[in-house]
């Protein structure tokens, strides 16, 4: 029988990432994730729940997410449900879900910039997934010149500025 066990959150660190290596020297990247659902009850009051979840990222990911990645910046996650069980140091069984990144994408602005909801920082580079940022190690950035495509005359050349951003 075919199985299928795929999570997606999108929500706020709510620790700064802990990064340790395994024994073989895989990178562990372990940080906890919070995720609001708000509604309306019977009432029309507003109401609002979090769910806490512990999410790990292996390898490079792993590595990107804690170089990146502080205590409330924003992310998305895509991974895939674990059950862990094991004995306290009282005698008794516990257990507990977490989360495997299997992919992610950093959301929201970078430190320091615009703190509206989905608003880019100006000469941002555009949300990087858990790909992008594995090929390269150093973030993307605003590229240094724009060059003219060569079936274009010299004078349509055009440096952009932040007067050619639409927002």
């Amino acid at each position: 029988m075919a199985g299928f066990n795929r999570v997606i959150l999108l929500g706020n660190l709510t620790r700064d990432p802990q990064l340790r290596y395994l024994p073989n020297n895989t990178a562990v990247c372990d940080f906890g994730v919070a995720c609001n659902r708000r509604w309306r009850d019977r009432d029309g009051n507003q109401r609002e729940d979090v769910c806490f979840v512990d999410v790990s990222a292996f390898g490079r990911q792993g590595e990107t997410i804690n170089q990146y990645m502080s205590k409330g910046r924003q992310i998305l996650i895509e991974g895939r449900l674990k059950f862990d069980t094991w004995t306290a140091q009282d005698g008794s069984k516990r257990s507990k879900h977490s989360v495997v990144v299997e992919n992610f994408t950093f959301v929201g602005s970078r430190e320091g910039g615009p703190q509206e909801r989905g608003a880019p920082e100006r000469g941002a580079a555009p949300a990087q997934t858990a790909t992008a940022a594995a090929s390269s190690s150093v973030p993307a950035s605003e590229p240094e010149a724009f060059e003219t495509p060569p079936n274009l005359p010299p004078e349509a050349a055009h440096t952009p500025t932040g007067e050619d951003i639409p927002f």
